[in-house]
């Protein structure tokens, strides 16, 4: 094992050194040539495909792949805003308003439409703002794309009406789950959704989806192996774990992604305390000359020593914690890869130093450019521009078709696949543009960037840098802290003040209990009534600050 890895620490060593310092035109130019990208598989898209979910790149048509929602349309949508179409943005907006509908008889994955439906609508309901939308009073705790992103979410809640509140794979969103749906299901696909579920109940007020993914989560953390680790698929009825193969790859890489997000979303140390176990459990038994393999959950034996591309989101996760010298070496790895094969396939065999069988594929994914994103953030090291270069070119070389990009059915010819998947648009051309954008207020943003929102203009928005969920939807934690003060706590505020001056405290009738089941999302025309006290809001603060590292400590 150890030759292959020296080889790939060698081939890292030449690409570092023949990387060049980018100036502030070459980032310019390769942003242009980004855009380009975009629009030619954007307007594919639209010319050919809508109103499905994806394009058909080879045979320039359309096919629905998971719910029939115009999932590319929904999942451009901040992308749009993010390379500074505004115009788009907004036409966009209303037309998915009018044109998407949820009650329909059709089986979706829980996982996917939390992630990309649920996600893509909350991030351009934020985002609005910046587009230049016509808004709700009250916004952003209220607002049209909103109500949508709770709709579909109400959907999904059915799936985690069970024994132990782990949800199902697949619900249908008009009759719920199925009596012979399948009990089995990934690691993510149960701990992949406190980011959208908590932005959801903290905006709206209703606890009711923040309280489920919570519930999810505890139950994972229930069952993990007495060595500190969790297996690939679980039994949610059960509880009993199907696939004991433990890594930080495919079936369970967003779990872990979404502990550490949702702590700095969140501040919640209960979630970083989970990561930072899990973290010491995988250093000790998967790590390897800084590969990541897969090992038996209870014993910690190798069982599959192969990267797969869907780790390469590790190293940025590294990144955010601090850890920047195992995140540097990682991606060193993962990069050498990538020039082997013009991108990274699927599975790669560590040992032997190529494919893994019927796993040779790269269908575009960007894992790795989104880990190159984070870590230029935190070094300034021009080799993950160089990076970036590398993987437009590529994709560009490879990948591009009349009608789009195609996803490469085996990365040792270049076969081509029939598809384009939404997220190539929503992260793939996302992580690009934004890793050679530095100053692009997603970054963090300063004092030029901020909003004012919430009821008369009292919130500060865009104040604290933006959390990605997994499908590369930035999430603003500042929109959180101004949507979540409920009326229990202001009451609790009240007591405390003005005692029994007031008579017996009451509740306001507009501001419900965060447990309630109905939503609070404000509708059109309506206002909230202000509470009797209200501490003046300032600007949001968080401990996600320098080169793009997050400390949790006092220092």
């Amino acid at each position: 094992m150890h030759t292959p890895v020296r080889v790939l620490l060698l081939l890292w060593g030449a690409t570092a050194a023949a990387s060049h310092q980018f100036t502030e035109e070459d980032m310019h130019d390769v942003r242009q040539r980004i855009k380009g990208m975009f629009y030619h598989a954007y307007n594919s898209y639209l010319d050919n495909a809508f109103p499905y979910d994806e394009l058909r790149p080879l045979t320039c048509d359309g096919q629905d792949t998971w719910g029939s929602f115009s999932l590319t349309l929904i999942d451009a949508l901040d992308t749009l805003l993010v390379l500074g179409n505004q115009t788009e943005f907004q036409r966009v907006a209303l037309l998915l308003q009018d044109t998407v509908n949820f009650d329909t008889d059709v089986n979706a994955s829980v996982f996917e439409t939390n992630i990309r439906v649920v996600g893509g609508l909350l991030s351009a309901h934020l985002l609005s703002g910046k587009a230049g939308m016509q808004l709700e009073p009250g916004w952003p705790c209220s607002g049209p794309l909103l109500r949508m992103a709770e709709d579909a979410a109400r959907k999904l809640l059915p799936a985690f009406q069970t024994p132990t509140g782990m949800p199902y794979g697949t619900v249908n969103l008009l009759r719920g789950v199925s009596p012979t749906e399948t009990p089995v299901t990934c690691t993510a696909g149960v701990g992949t959704f406190i980011l959208e579920f908590a932005t959801l109940s903290r905006l709206t007020g209703d606890a009711t989806f923040e309280d489920a993914a919570r519930q999810a989560l505890r139950m994972l953390w229930k069952t993990r192996s007495d060595i500190g680790l969790v297996g690939n698929h679980i039994d949610i009825v059960t509880r009993k774990w199907v696939a004991q193969d433990a890594g930080i790859g495919a079936g369970v890489d967003s779990y872990f992604e979404y502990l550490v997000k949702g702590a700095i979303l969140l501040q919640d140390e209960e979630l970083l305390h989970m990561f930072q176990a899990y973290d010491r459990a995988i250093q000790n038994y998967t790590r390897f000359d800084d590969w990541y393999l897969w090992v038996h959950m209870h014993k910690g034996t190798v069982s599959m020593p192969v990267f797969q591309s869907l780790e390469a989101f590790w190293p940025g996760l590294q990144s955010l914690l601090g850890n920047l010298h195992g995140a540097v070496r990682t991606f060193q790895n993962y990069y050498s890869v990538w020039r082997q094969f013009g991108g990274l396939p699927e599975f790669y065999s560590i040992p032997q130093g190529h494919t893994v069988d019927k796993r040779e594929g790269y269908p575009l994914r960007p894992e790795l450019i989104e880990s190159a994103m984070y870590l230029f953030r935190a070094t300034g090291d021009h080799t993950y521009l160089q990076f970036g270069l590398d993987a437009l070119e590529s994709i560009e070389r490879i990948a591009k078709t009349p009608c789009g990009y195609a996803s490469v059915k085996d990365m040792r010819d270049h076969q081509l696949d029939n598809r384009m998947e939404s997220f190539f648009l929503a992260e793939t051309i996302k992580y690009l543009y934004l890793l050679f954008d530095p100053d692009h207020f997603l970054h963090g943003g300063g004092a030029e960037s901020w909003e004012e929102g919430g009821e008369d203009g009292r919130c500060i928005l865009s104040a604290g840098g933006y959390i990605f969920n997994t499908e590369a939807h930035p999430l603003d934690p500042a929109a959180l802290h101004c949507c979540s003060r409920h009326a229990l706590e202001h009451q609790e505020l009240r007591d405390i003040l003005l005692g029994d001056r007031l008579g017996p405290p009451t509740l306001h009738t507009e501001d419900p209990l965060p447990g309630q089941s109905e939503s609070i999302a404000l509708k059109p025309g309506q206002r909230k009534t202000l509470p009797l006290l209200s501490c003046p809001v300032q600007p949001f603060s968080t401990r996600l600050a320098i080169l793009g590292q997050v400390f949790t400590d006092n220092t």
